[in-house]
């Protein structure tokens, strides 16, 4: 075996570690940790929309907890200013000059929980950050960290007091997931895990990997040959998705990078230094959900024919 391919199961095994800890706090939901660790590797985004009490904010916690860094949460309320998100400047009196105070933007893993309960306002402070990962306050720049990584949950939009995303922001994000209910059997296996010391006291394992390790497995999913076959493939997908009738918003040029980098990440986690058709259908569904502006429409269906109408190479 090759230095490099040692180095490859090396990193898929400290993928792997954090694969498990997530399977062990959302039972049953692979497929869902599945993506989200695609978004992670992908440097994307994650929005999580589902009901109350689903293990949203569970799993983003477990996720924070097993990657190391700095670990930020903000609860959104309609009264949340967008200084409490990305810092202010203070005055201070000795050394009459202005200082800097950051906010909870300036983590590895920043968790904006129920979002859609900030205002628009508050909302678009998180635009600039997840874009270019830094922060403009009174004109002076801030850059964040390299693997900056926003987990934001919200409620369906019919629930009382949510303000929806404005598409500019939604196509920050680089994939949407649902948690969905639980099978029968892994509620059983919950509420057993629940008897005896509750979880938030007991001790959380170390780590199973650092930022500077993720920073470099996700140089290498950038790395990930892309074939110009399957380029032209995504270009003819996002072109389809612009003169799609069911379809409000066709994908833009960066939704289409964001479906390339995941489906660079899909590949990488099968063990292949390629992309192919697969890894991009494999992909499109959450990748497309965010910001096709279905309105609550039935976008499995709509991505189904969208990925039937164009040939694959």
């Amino acid at each position: 075996m090759t230095l490099t391919a040692n180095r490859h199961e090396t990193d898929l095994d400290s993928i792997d570690q954090v694969r498990r800890r997530l399977n062990l706090v959302l039972k049953g939901k692979e497929t869902v940790v599945e993506q989200v660790l695609v978004c992670l590797l992908a440097q994307g985004h994650l929005l999580l929309e589902d009901r109350p009490g689903l293990g949203k904010t569970t799993l983003a916690k477990a996720l924070a907890a097993a990657l190391g860094g700095r670990f930020s949460r903000v609860q959104c309320t309609p009264d949340l200013l967008p200084s409490d998100i990305t810092g202010f400047n203070i005055f201070n009196q000795k050394t009459r000059e202005f200082e800097f105070r950051q906010g909870p933007v300036f983590a590895e893993i920043l968790l904006a929980d129920e979002i859609n309960r900030a205002t628009p306002r508050t909302q678009s402070a998180l635009l600039e950050a997840m874009a270019e990962r830094q922060v403009t306050v009174d004109a002076e720049r801030f850059p964040l960290a390299d693997t900056f990584f926003v987990i934001a949950t919200q409620n369906p939009h019919e629930q009382h007091g949510t303000y929806p995303l404005p598409e500019a922001q939604l196509d920050r994000f680089a994939m949407k997931l649902e948690v969905g209910y639980p099978l029968p059997e892994d509620e059983l296996a919950m509420l057993a895990a629940a008897i005896g010391e509750p979880t938030e006291f007991r001790e959380p394992p170390p780590p199973a990997i650092q930022p500077e390790h993720l920073a470099a497995i996700q140089a290498k999913v950038a790395a990930v040959h892309v074939a110009s076959t399957v380029q032209e493939y995504l270009v003819r997908l996002g072109r389809a998705s612009r003169s799609d009738r069911d379809i409000a918003l066709g994908v833009s040029p960066r939704g289409l990078l964001i479906w390339q980098r995941t489906a660079q990440a899909r590949a990488w986690l099968d063990g292949r230094p390629f992309v192919t058709p697969d890894d991009v259908q494999q992909v499109a569904a959450p990748v497309l959900t965010v910001r096709l502006g279905l309105d609550g429409g039935d976008a499995g269906g709509v991505i189904s024919k969208l990925l039937e109408s164009v040939e694959v190479p």
